[in-house]
């Protein structure tokens, strides 16, 4: 990791081909979790207003998943946890709902698209933690109100958590490290040009490469379990 070190602020980019490899199983994959679910259906407001009753059941499954034994940090994880320790301004922002880089030991994890382990209000700000199923029959514990409790998760057609942030950090790294992410949901896809415009270094570590692949400087394609922790090891 000391090569890494002649950088002084590396902002990286997790989505979901970091945590697949550790069972998490993604929707844009043919057998991902959406795949007999329109997102229509579970994944924006206009469903939940529609359907509360549908959209719990399929993230109380997502949950579930979560929570169960099998799934744990991989090496990958691991390998920024490490890198977070070592450096003193290493910002991790995720696509990921799930709280395997908090696991891995990632401190200060910026969930862009919310968290699966974390509910909201529709009638208030509240924000808790949950590991048990949620239903349309539980009440908000600040307000009091039923049926208003959602998980906390950033749905199609609402705006992602702490943008004004993360573009600041982009603004001000000089180096992006984008990891398992497919390169075609913005405003994520976007973050590797805010990254060169502040003249930063780029590098996307993908399984292979992204529909944004070609606006980095450096690539390295395979396996998260063994790119990311060669890369910030800097054995590429």
């Amino acid at each position: 990791m000391a090569k890494l070190h002649k950088y002084k602020s590396i902002v990286i980019l997790t989505g979901a081909g970091i945590s697949a490899e550790s069972g998490i199983q993604t929707f844009r994959d043919q057998n991902g979790l959406w795949e007999n679910h329109r997102l229509e259906d579970v994944a924006t407001p206009e469903a939940f207003k529609r359907d509360p009753a549908l959209v719990h059941q399929f993230y109380n499954m997502r949950r579930q998943q979560l929570l169960s034994e099998a799934i744990k940090p991989n090496a990958a994880h691991i390998a920024i946890a490490e890198l977070q320790a070592s450096h003193p301004d290493v910002f991790l922002v995720t696509q990921n709902i799930d709280n395997l880089h908090e696991r891995a030991g990632s401190s200060h994890v910026h969930h862009m698209h919310g968290e699966l382990l974390k509910t909201s209000c529709t009638a208030c700000p509240h924000i808790g933690e949950t590991l048990v199923d949620l239903s349309v029959d539980d009440l908000c514990m600040a307000c009091g109100e039923s049926a208003t409790t959602r998980p906390h998760i950033v749905w199609f057609g609402e705006m992602p958590i702490e943008m004004e942030m993360i573009f600041d950090k982009l603004m001000n790294c000089d180096l992006f490290i984008s990891i398992g992410t497919s390169g075609n949901v913005y405003p994520a896809a976007g973050f590797v040009q805010e990254a060169r415009m502040a003249g930063a270094h780029t590098v996307e570590l993908n399984l292979e490469p992204s529909m944004g692949s070609s606006a980095f400087a450096e690539h390295h394609h395979g396996k998260a379990t063994d790119i990311v922790p060669q890369y910030l090891s800097k054995d590429l």
